[in-house]
C-alpha cells in the first residue's frame, strides 16, 4: 500500500526534526509527507522548502497565506493528497513528532493487516505504558468525558495527533470545513458515525495504544485555547445534531509551492 501522511506546521521552524524527516522520506519512497504551512510568521516556509529541495519525489509543500488553525491545515492537506496523489491511506501528524514515524507505522500495519479497518487511532490513554504531566491529564480526562457524553463512543483518546484513514473516507472527513480549530477529531468521529452508523462504524474502527508519545514544549494549544474548549464541544455538539452530512470534496485552496502551480487565491480563516 502507498501512503500519504499530513504534517501541519504553525511557526514550527525551531522544533522541526529536519534530519528526521529527511531520513525517512529518503527511506520510504512509497510514503508521501504533505506539509501544509499554516501562515506561519516564522521561518517555517523556507524551512519546509529546505526538506523539499532535499527530497523532491515524496515531499510536498501545501501553502495557506493566512493561519486558519489545525483542523483546516489538516483538511486542506488530506484533500490535496485525495486529489493530487494515488495513495491508499491518508493520515496526519504533529509536526513536532511527540509520536514518530515507527508508531505512526505501527497504525499502517494495523490496516494493511486486517483489511476490514479504514480508520486507526493512535492512543495514549491505552495500555499504561506512557506517562503524562498530572495537571494536563486531569484537564484532559474532563475533556475526555464531555467528549464521551457528546460523541456516545468509549474511546479512550480522541485528540491523539496520529491517526490514519483509507483514502476511501476523505471525501466524507473532509468534504466541509469544521466547526472547530482544535476538535475537529470529535467532528471527524461524529461525521463518521452519523453517515454510517455507530454499529457499522465501529466495525472499520480500532483503537491502538502506542508504545511511545513524547511531550513536546511549545504547544499551539495554549491556556486561552483551551479555556475555550467546553463551548467548542457545546458549539461542536448543537452543529452535528441539527445539520445533515454531505459527501464533497473541498475546493482547492492555497498553493501547491512543491509543483509550483497556483490552487487558489489567499485561504479566508475558518473558525
Amino acid at each position: 500500500m502507498k501512503h500519504g501522511i499530513v504534517i501541519p506546521c504553525y511557526n514550527e521552524s525551531s522544533r522541526l526534526q529536519l534530519d528526521t524527516y529527511i531520513r525517512f522520506a529518503e527511506a520510504h519512497p512509497d510514503t508521501t509527507l504533505c506539509f501544509v504551512n499554516d501562515g506561519s510568521a516564522d521561518t517555517t516556509r523556507s524551512t519546509l522548502a529546505h526538506i523539499k529541495n532535499l527530497v523532491s519525489e515524496n515531499v510536498y509543500v501545501y501553502h495557506v497565506e493566512e493561519n486558519a488553525g489545525k483542523a483546516n491545515a489538516v483538511r486542506q492537506g488530506a484533500s490535496f493528497l485525495y486529489r493530487e496523489t494515488d495513495v491508499d491511506t491518508i493520515g496526519f501528524l504533529d509536526a513536532d513528532l511527540s509520536t514518530g514515524f515507527d508508531e505512526y507505522g505501527e497504525l499502517l500495519h494495523a490496516i494493511e493487516a486486517d483489511h476490514s479497518l479504514n480508520v486507526v487511532f493512535g492512543s495514549r490513554n491505552m495500555g499504561g505504558g506512557i506517562e503524562r504531566n498530572p495537571a494536563r491529564k486531569l484537564i484532559s480526562d474532563g475533556v475526555k468525558l464531555c467528549i464521551r457524553l457528546i460523541t456516545r463512543l468509549n474511546i479512550a483518546d480522541t485528540q491523539c495527533g496520529a491517526k490514519v484513514f483509507h483514502r476511501s473516507l476523505i471525501p466524507l472527513i473532509y468534504n466541509t470545513p469544521f466547526v472547530s480549530r482544535w476538535l475537529f477529531d470529535v467532528e471527524i468521529l461524529l461525521r463518521l458515525k452519523k453517515k454510517m452508523g455507530k454499529a457499522a462504524f465501529l466495525k472499520i474502527f480500532l483503537e491502538k495504544p502506542l508504545s511511545k508519545w513524547v511531550h513536546m514544549d511549545g504547544s499551539k494549544l495554549d491556556m486561552k485555547e483551551s479555556l475555550k474548549i467546553p463551548a467548542s464541544l457545546l458549539r461542536i455538539w448543537k452543529h452535528y445534531e441539527l445539520n445533515q452530512i454531505n459527501i464533497s470534496l473541498p475546493k482547492a485552496k492555497g498553493t501547491d509551492y512543491a509543483a509550483n502551480k497556483p490552487i487558489s487565491q489567499t485561504l479566508t480563516t475558518e473558525l
